[in-house]
This record gives structure tokens, C-alpha cells and sequence, in this order.
């Protein structure tokens, strides 16, 4: 169920930001420039907004350290050996987590109650990606979470389209070597990537559920972790008498990440990070694969709870 929802625009330290509020006490405010979330809140029992996103509302950057709420990645993820990948006769170009993040969306559709972000295949930098694939990015509350769906559309009449994508929101803590961030049992597949470029080691950790099987001080070079064998992957953080779930059923990876600041990332990813020796783009692992004129539907939510 889809609860009526409020929408309005408002504009902070120069940035065009759209507003969501649902009809039981939630609101998520939308950076136009990357369609990034820059807050996310809830209605307390003194009926005062609440914000869960890291520097929540805050547009001005930080003196240092992560200058991001929760960026949108796409249409690859994290970083390119020497920020460019031979990609069939084209070389696509760019920086960390691909251009969605920099990309200035127009003005969303409100559509069922979810707030909808278009890109056009003539809007893509050629640079960036060379074929013709469109997204639709949403945001809606839906049953009391908040979901964040990728909708891709390959405007290709003959040839396979292959992206990689995700969300990379980081939540409020009040430390990441402290907060309580549980799991939930299965088999994760662990990735490991020096220096950011996956190696083709892997490890297996069977975990029967509770805290983190991770080592807090391995945070700022990231977990790379396959969920493609845990049942039911709902994970949870609490801190501060707060509590964030973040439900990724059929995500098929996750990153954990912090560089010690306040807050810690769980990142749904559809892919991973290139890797050394590089391989061709169509072959990154974990890279989502478009049939001519194909769809491709993916989805994560989100629940904000304040712990009395």
C-alpha cells in the first residue's frame, strides 16, 4: 500500500532539492543534482523531525573526510583501472562510481506516489557510456519503507547492454566501531580487492546471524560481500536510539564501508569493482546484462525507527 504523499521543491546553499513526505511521519529530501538523498527523516514522539543519513540535511561540504549522503552509482561502480574500460570499440571514461552521481536530473515525475528520475539515452556523455540505455531511478514509501528502485531500458535493436549500479548511502552513527550492525545467518562470499581492484580471491563465511562477522578496522578499505547464499538478507544498524533496516533481497552484492567518520555504509550493489589484471567492461564481475530493446527491474528498501 502506497500512502499519500506531499511533494514540494525547495532550494538549499544553491542546490534544487524535492521533498517526499508520506502521510505517516516520513520524508526523504532529493538532491536534483545526482539524485542523491540528502535526508532522510522520521517524526519523533514530540513530533520533531528526526534525520538518519549522515550530515543529514547538510549541504555545506565538511572540513573533511566523505562529502556524500547516498550517492547513486552507475552506470558502473567504484572505480575503473586508470578510470577508463574498453567497452567492444568504445573506451568508456570516468571517475569513482560512474557519472549518475554528477549527472543534473530534470525535474521528477510524481507517479504513483513515487518521485521518478529520468535519464534519455541523448542525455549520457558519450564518454561515459556508449550505448543507448535509459533509467528511471524512484523513491517511494511503500508500507512504511522506503523504496529505491532502478528501472534500465535498452534502446539498443541489436546489441546487449551491460551496466552496473547501485546506492551508497551512508547512515548516521555515532561511531563504526561501536554502533550495533546485525546479519543475518547464510553463506556470505567475501571479495577481496587491494586497493580497490578485485584480485579473484574469495572467502567463504558461514555465519549463524548477529553482529557483523567483519572486523570494524577493515572498514575504510571496504567488505566486498556476495548475498547471493543468505535466505533472507535484512540487516539492521541501531545506535543512538535510532534503527535503519535495510532489506536487499535480490541484491546480489553489498558493500561495508567507513572511513572512520561518523556513519557507516551499507552500500546494495549490482556489480562489483573493476579488477586487476582489468578485464573487458561486458566482462567486470558482476556486470547486469540488457537483451535488445530488454528491461532490466531492480529494487532495495529501507525502514527508519526510533527506539524509545
Amino acid at each position: 500500500m502506497t500512502l499519500p504523499v506531499k511533494h514540494e521543491v525547495q532550494t538549499k546553499d544553491g542546490a534544487i532539492l524535492d521533498v517526499l513526505e508520506d502521510g505517516s511521519g516520513h520524508r526523504v529530501i532529493v538532491n536534483r543534482l545526482g539524485a542523491e538523498m540528502v535526508s532522510i527523516q522520521t517524526r519523533d514522539s514530540k513530533d520533531q523531525w528526526v534525520g538518519f543519513l549522515y550530515r543529514d540535511g547538510d549541504m555545506r561540504p565538511p572540513a573533511s573526510g566523505w562529502a556524500n549522503h547516498a550517492t547513486v552509482m552507475g552506470y558502473f561502480l567504484h572505480r575503473l583501472v586508470n578510470e577508463q574500460s574498453q567497452y567492444r570499440d568504445s573506451v568508456v571514461h570516468g571517475g569513482n562510481h560512474g557519472f549518475l552521481r554528477h549527472f543534473g536530473f530534470e525535474k521528477p515525475e510524481l507517479r504513483d506516489g513515487a518521485l521518478i528520475y529520468s535519464v534519455r539515452p541523448d542525455q549520457i556523455p558519450p564518454s561515459a557510456y556508449p550505448l543507448r540505455v535509459g533509467l528511471e531511478l524512484s523513491y517511494a514509501f511503500v508500507e512504511g519503507w522506503l523504496r529505491v528502485g532502478f528501472r534500465f531500458q535498452n534502446f539498443e535493436e541489436s546489441l546487449t547492454a551491460h551496466v552496473s549500479f547501485g546506492l551508497h548511502p551512508g547512515f548516521e552513527v555515532s561511531s563504526p566501531s561501536s554502533c550495533a550492525v546485525n546479519f543475518p545467518p547464510g553463506h556470505y562470499i567475501r571479495h577481496f580487492a587491494p586497493g580497490n581492484f578485485l584480485d579473484g580471491r574469495t572467502e567463504v563465511i558461514d555465519f549463524a546471524g548477529g553482529d557483523m562477522p567483519f572486523a570494524r578496522a577493515g572498514l575504510p578499505d571496504s567488505y566486498l560481500i556476495g548475498l547471493q547464499d543468505v535466505p533472507t538478507p535484512i540487516f539492521s544498524i541501531e545506535d543512538s536510539g535510532r534503527r535503519i533496516e535495510a532489506d536487499f533481497s535480490g541484491v546480489p552484492y553489498m558493500t561495508l564501508w567507513s572511513d572512520g567518520g561518523d556513519f557507516f555504509c551499507l552500500e546494495p550493489c549490482w556489480g562489483l569493482p573493476d579488477s586487476r589484471p582489468q578485464k573487458p567492461f561486458e566482462e567486470k564481475t558482476g556486470i547486469q546484462c540488457l537483451a535488445p530493446g530488454g528491461l532490466l527491474e531492480a529494487s532495495c528498501r529501507f525502514r527508519f525507527t526510533i527506539i524509545p
